[in-house]
């Protein structure tokens, strides 16, 4: 049954993020308020704007984004949007991969890229620190030790609040937590691909935020007759806002970031924070995409 309220993102719960951050738990990914390909300027800056500051009315308190997303687009609309920032709101961002063009995304964790990636999100935000910064991805070609050393440096100069990882395994993570204190991590998950089951699993076990990117693909559940087709009827809600839903549901830690570059798909999305799934629907979904 879906809850009326003025601020849906709201209703999904709160996390706290190193155990001082608190955020709501339903939040906004700013990856598509840039061009296509994730490159360059948006179609429409103005809307990328208007939906970064309806989703801070909708009730997101937390918003993802990274330096490779334009690169920098991302980072500078989230400023222009929503600067001075309220203080509740979390801005996370993510330094570590390099653009070349559209759709290129190549990992360099030099320790002397890395800082100075974080310095330009800093001055692109318009931050004095960073609430948490994550590698974008590890660099083969570079030891993690060396590559989080810096993150952790610059930790130490007030610069980054809290350190977290993206698309690791669960011996990756024990290895970075080694060097540095990791409190989150970024790796694919929905509804359809549940390849990092065990990671979020270890998240679960150790306190650490998971947030899901990709996180409303819903692959062939949503096709008609499906589990999400019928749990849609039922609820009168879209399958996208049920993936959601079942995210949610799925664990306490659990950060999903849905992102869109239109206002009317923001609405819809957010939507899904004030839904709930009964335990036999939760099971059925579950199940169907075991």
């Amino acid at each position: 049954m879906t809850v009326e309220t003025s601020q849906p993102a709201a209703q999904s719960g709160t996390f706290s993020i190193g155990g001082d951050l608190p955020v709501n738990r339903l939040g906004y990914g700013a990856m598509q308020i840039t061009g296509e390909g994730i490159w360059g300027e948006p179609r429409d800056r103005a809307e990328a704007a208007r939906v970064l500051r309806r989703a801070v009315e909708l009730g997101v308190t937390f918003i993802d984004t990274a330096d490779s997303y334009g690169p920098f687009v991302s980072e500078q609309i989230i400023r222009e949007a929503l600067h001075p920032y309220a203080d509740d709101v979390v801005i996370a961002t993510k330094g570590g991969l390099t653009r070349s063009g559209p759709g290129d995304w190549r990992p360099v964790g030099r320790p002397e890229y890395l800082r100075q990636q974080a310095e330009l999100s800093l001055r692109h935000l318009g931050l004095e620190r960073i609430d948490l910064y994550q590698l974008h991805r590890i660099d083969p070609k570079v030891p993690l030790e060396e590559s989080l050393g810096e993150l952790g440096l610059l930790q130490q100069e007030g610069k980054i609040r809290h350190i977290g990882l993206s698309e690791v395994s669960v011996a990756q993570i024990e290895q970075a937590r080694k060097v540095v204190d990791v409190v989150s991590v970024q790796n694919l998950y929905n509804l359809a691909n549940r390849q990092s089951e065990e990671v979020l699993d270890y998240a679960e076990r150790e306190g650490l935020g998971f947030i899901p990117w990709f996180p409303i693909a819903t692959g062939q559940l949503a096709a008609p007759g499906g589990p999400l087709d019928a749990a849609s009827k039922e609820h009168g809600a879209t399958p996208a806002q049920l993936a959601l839903a079942w995210l949610l549901r799925r664990s306490p830690v659990m950060l999903p970031i849905p992102g869109t570059s239109r206002v009317a798909h923001l609405e819809e999305n957010l939507a899904a924070g004030a839904l709930e799934l009964t335990d036999e629907e939760y099971e059925t979904l579950t199940k169907a995409a075991g």
